[in-house]
């Protein structure tokens, strides 16, 4: 079997648990080197995992962990995480830009504090992360960058009700659309990377519906088969994508999902910024 991110340096922001956990899971179990930059030093009342929980994790899936307390709304931790990352492992091959905030208010309530929160994190984080793992990633000879963020899909249905969280979603789009034109002469993978379906995280459980709205979602490690995919692609001839995680997924051969869902569920519920088109041509019973 091969492992084409082994040996590999992983920058992940967020990572501490769902999504971002699973991608760097997925990533260790080929023997690469992880750096997991979260805020979450200290277990949460209603959210699993800290930093160090998710290093622990990684090194018993086979790979190498850096922990870093890291909250990416600030330059100055960022830049620490990201020395603290090459001094360790010697470099940076890939930077996962995983962290995201949600708030689902509509204009009229959604705080100027939720709003900086939700584009700080999002919007900004995205780029700053990438600003400073870019140095190291020109060093490599693996370049990848991938944003867990929705396709471009301008529809005004995705920005009515909750207009800043949109915003500050897409923005991290924005960044690929722009940085792989940016820096395609330099080699880089620069792609996005969404679920089709909804996926059972804490988000889901805890803001988006509960157990009832998780049941139907696909499980993380959809993801982050469908991550391993993008990453492991030569980042010369693969950047400025959208990718949708089923489709990348039976593009490379897979035909059967259900391991990513719960057992005896045979609906699920479409996510968030999917365009129509996509929904219709999958073969999967998914709800809109």
């Amino acid at each position: 079997m091969t492992k084409p991110l082994e040996g590999k340096t992983v920058f992940m922001s967020g990572g501490s648990r769902g999504i971002g956990l699973a991608i760097a899971k997925r990533a260790a179990q080929d023997g690469a080197n992880v750096a997991i930059a979260a805020k979450t030093a200290k277990p949460h009342p209603k959210l699993a995992g800290t930093v160090f929980t998710a290093a622990k994790e990684l090194e018993e899936a086979g790979g190498k962990a850096l922990a870093l307390v890291c909250d990416i709304r600030f330059e100055e931790q960022v830049e620490a995480a990201v020395q603290k990352t090459v001094d360790t492992f010697g470099g940076i091959d890939i930077c996962v830009n995983n962290a995201s905030a949600i708030s689902l208010t509509d204009t009229l309530s959604t705080t100027m504090k939720r709003y900086d929160l939700m584009n700080d994190v999002n919007a900004r984080g995205t780029f700053l992360c990438s600003q400073k793992t870019l140095p190291y990633l020109k060093k490599s000879s693996h370049p990848h960058i991938l944003n867990i963020s929705p396709p471009l899909d301008m529809a005004p249905k995705w920005f009515r009700g909750h207009v800043a969280y949109s915003m500050a979603k897409y923005g991290m789009s924005l960044c690929v659309l722009g940085m792989a034109e940016e820096f395609r002469e330099d080699g880089i993978g620069i792609n996005a990377l969404w679920p089709i379906t909804a996926i059972d995280t804490a988000a889901v459980r805890n803001l988006l519906g509960g157990d009832a709205m998780a049941k139907m979602s696909r499980l993380p490690t959809i993801m982050a088969d469908a991550a391993h995919v993008v990453l492991a692609r030569d980042p010369k001839t693969c950047t400025g994508n959208f990718f949708i995680d089923e489709e990348i997924l039976r593009e490379a051969g897979t035909t059967d999902f259900s391991s990513y869902q719960h057992e005896g569920v045979d609906q699920l519920v479409a996510d968030f910024f999917v365009p129509d088109e996509i929904i219709e041509r999958s073969p999967s019973n998914i709800l809109r």
